[in-house]
Order: structure tokens, then sequence, then C-alpha cells
């Protein structure tokens, strides 16, 4: 397993490259207009008045140089930390990713709970009732949640939970905790709405926070639950077909400790894709 890790790790500068490479290639089949798009927002642009603005901005971006030199002036701006401005955000992208990254980890972290207690429980049962009506009911929503795109199943989960039934609203917080998260006396140690409320000792704020990540908290999970929950049924399979488990039942031992131990020898691949 470490090997493995070490290798990944070690091939990973290699695949960030190959993918800026590709993603630079895909840019430059772009005009050099529409390439300028990326470096400044929609009000720069308004302004502009003839050819000569045009061409300021190309030679200030760099735009008008070959694109292999373009790409090695972006890559070392990269190097240094630099990694532009996003027109979406309105801001430098490493403002961005400081300001909203945090929400990316608290939702990825609190997701991650239910898809593995969630996901390799329905495998492990689902292969423990091989052939039973479980089992044909948790392999239908494996089935169900692995050609579903996500956006779909947030849609669907957004129009029955918020729209007919408004248990759990879309955004961070609620209207009525807003100016408490305005306000200058709330503190934003780490960005993340969940462990910010319960440092600032406000708990019905942090049970707001979590009302509001439940419906974005299933979508992430939905299609991690079925992948997981393949992979653990398939894996425990495999194992309850071992010599050793054959070995093992008919010296007596309880089904209860075979299960046991093909359980832990079949979270290996388990974990390799967790």
């Amino acid at each position: 397993m470490l090997a493995y890790i070490v290798r990944r790790l070690l091939l990973l500068p290699l695949v960030l490259f190959g993918m800026s490479v590709l993603f630079f290639a895909l840019l430059s089949a772009l005009s050099p207009y529409e390439r300028l798009a990326f470096y400044v927002d929609e009000n720069l642009l308004s302004h502009i008045e003839g050819p000569e603005d045009w061409d300021v901005l190309f030679h200030r971006f760099g735009l008008d140089r070959p694109i292999h030199v373009q790409y090695l002036n972006w890559l070392g701006n990269v190097l240094r930390g630099d990694l532009g401005y996003s027109t979406i955000a309105r801001m430098p992208v490493s403002d961005a990713i400081r300001k909203y990254f945090p929400a990316s980890v608290e939702l990825a972290l609190l997701a991650a709970i239910p898809v593995l207690v969630v996901g390799i429980w329905m495998g492990f049962v689902s292969a423990e009732r091989r052939g039973s009506l479980l089992d044909h009911a948790f392999r239908g929503i494996a089935i169900v949640g692995w050609s579903l795109p996500s956006f779909v199943a947030g849609l669907l989960l957004l129009l029955v939970f918020y729209g007919i039934l408004p248990w759990f609203p879309p955004g961070r917080v609620g209207m009525a905790f807003l100016p408490l998260v305005r306000s200058p006396e709330f503190i934003r140690y780490t960005n993340m709405m969940s462990v910010d409320s319960l440092l600032n000792g406000e708990f019905a704020l942090f049970l707001d926070s979590l009302r509001h990540l439940v419906l974005p908290i299933f979508t992430l999970a939905f299609l991690s639950w079925a992948l997981l929950m393949r992979v653990a049924r398939s894996s425990l399979l495999s194992e309850l077909r071992q010599d050793y488990v054959t070995t093992a039942r008919s010296k007596g031992l309880p089904e209860r400790v075979v299960r046991r131990h093909a359980r832990r020898n079949s979270l290996i691949s388990v974990t390799t894709i967790s």
C-alpha cells in the first residue's frame, strides 16, 4: 500500500503537467479576443474603443506572443503563486480559493462520513444476503446512483425536500442568521460555517448550517455510495469464496467470526477506492 501511494505521488506532477499542456492546447484554438475574456472582466472590455486598446491588452497579457511562450509565462506565474484573475468571482484566483475552498473541504469531509459508513454497510449486507430481496433492493439503488448524474440527483433532491417538502433549504445559513454571520463580532476562524459557529459558541447557527448542508452532502454522496457499495459487495463475495473461509467453516468456526475475518480482508480494495 505504501509503495502504491508513493508511486501515485511521484506520478502526480507528470499528470498535472500533462493536464496543463492539454488545457493550454485547447485554449489555443480560441481566438485572442476570446482568450482575453479569461484575463479581464466585462467592465474593462466595455471601455475598449478601438483597435489600439485591443493591442494594448493583448501585449499586456502576452497574448500576442507564440503559444509556447504564453504557456511558459503562465507556468512561471503558477509556480510563483500567481494563478490569474477569476472573472466569475471577480477577484484573483488565489483569493477566491482562500475564500471558497474551506467550504468545499467542509462539504467533502461531512459527505465522507455517510459515504463510508452507509456504502460499506450496504455492500457487506448485500454480499452476506446474496440473492435476497434486500440484496436486489441495494443493487437497484446502486444502479440508480451510478447511472444518475449528480446534477440531476441534486435537482431532484432540491425539488422534493425544498420545493415540495420545505425541510432542507439551500444556501449556507438561514435568513435569520445572516445579521449574526455578517456582524463584526462573528469571527471566521476557518471559513467553515459549521466549525466557526461552534468556535463562536453559536449552537443554533451550527444546527442551521448542518441543516443547509444535508442536500449538498446527499447529492455528493449518492454517486460515491453506489461505487463503494458495489466494490464492497464484490470484494466480500470474493473473500467468502476463498479457501481459508471454507476451511474455517468446515472446522466449525461460527459464521459470525468467519464473516468478521472476511470483512476485514475485503476492506483492502474498499480502502483503495475510498
